[in-house]
């Protein structure tokens, strides 16, 4: 198998890991814990789990010195962007969100268009205004049973901002000579630092409720998927095949949140999110087929060939 289909494959990997969040998350949101707390947990306890892959995997825990303020950067990102998306949370229902976050792909490519000079299409463009679109359908401006507000909405877009930030920077040549498992230590070693600041400021850290001690197996559920599996895949994915097609297969993460949200936790989609979330897919999808795909389109328009009647 060549470097490009593993990063398929391990893009795919990490999108879906990375959609599971609201599995983990809503039950200890709902035994009283607040989003710094149950993010504390995640990272505290993904931490040494990456410790012992490192040291079985044969390698050090040292670092370079121009590699310290890279990582502290990029452990910092991360942290923004899994607290703004736990926050929304609060403000509707994690499917949405999720799908809302989705959008972190076209930002990638807006960015690396903008600082990397890639070449920003008029077809990435359309597909930006898609996707757009699609979120507009998804708002429900305050009406009775709105699925959204506008404060949610904006605290997902920031997560989906940071996130985008995180998908660019972690491709840049200092990590790349990095075990991708120290990378990944680091970079959750450092977000820790995000909510210990917080809690010195104020905010309270609340423990899991010692009555129901199976909260602790989303702790370590939140610790395992969606990030230790989701980031070293993450990492690994952006090596082999760049940052937009790891952002563009991202399509698993709302996807993923949305069946959970709708087999487990039993949330309702109406036909206008549902409408929205396919314009985000297909906006998405076009991005990554990017020039490829008129020739993609005649494939599919191949397998169903027209049938010419005889007179």
């Amino acid at each position: 198998m060549g470097n490009k289909s593993k990063g398929y494959i391990l893009a795919a990997i990490a999108a879906a890991a990375y959609g599971t969040n609201p599995l983990f998350a809503l039950p200890l949101y709902q035994c009283g814990m607040n989003p710094d707390s149950v993010l504390f947990f995640r990272y505290l306890s993904a931490v040494p789990i990456l410790g012992i892959m490192l040291k079985l995997r044969g390698h050090d825990f040292k670092l370079h010195k121009n590699e310290i303020v890279p990582l502290v950067i990029m452990g910092i990102i991360v942290a923004i962007s899994s607290l703004a998306l736990f926050v929304a949370y609060n403000y509707m229902e994690a499917g949405i969100a999720s799908t809302i976050l989705f959008v972190y792909p076209i930002m990638v490519a807006v960015i690396m268009a903008a600082i990397y000079h890639e070449k920003l299409t008029l077809q990435t463009i359309l597909c930006i205004i898609m996707a757009l679109g699609g979120i507009i359908l998804l708002y429900d401006g305050g009406e009775e049973g709105a699925t959204l507000s506008l404060t949610g909405t904006l605290i997902v877009l920031g997560a989906a901002f940071a996130y985008s930030l995180y998908i660019v920077g972690i491709n840049r040549p200092i990590f790349k000579h990095m075990p991708t498992l120290k990378v990944t230590f680091y970079v959750l070693l450092f977000g820790v630092s995000v909510f210990v600041a917080r809690f010195a400021a104020g905010e309270e850290l609340i423990l899991p409720d010692s009555g129901q001690w199976y909260l602790w197996g989303n702790v370590l559920g939140l610790a395992v998927v969606p990030t230790a599996i989701s980031f070293i895949c993450t990492t690994l994915a952006v090596q082999y095949i760049g940052s937009t097609p790891t952002a563009i297969l991202g399509a698993l993460e709302p996807a993923t949140a949305i069946v959970i949200g709708v087999a487990v936790f039993g949330e309702q989609l109406t036909g206008r999110e549902s409408f929205g979330l396919f314009m985000i897919i297909i906006a998405v999808t076009a991005v990554v087929a990017g020039g490829n795909l008129p020739q993609y389109m005649m494939r599919f328009r191949k397998m169903f060939p027209r049938v010419l009647h005889r007179k």
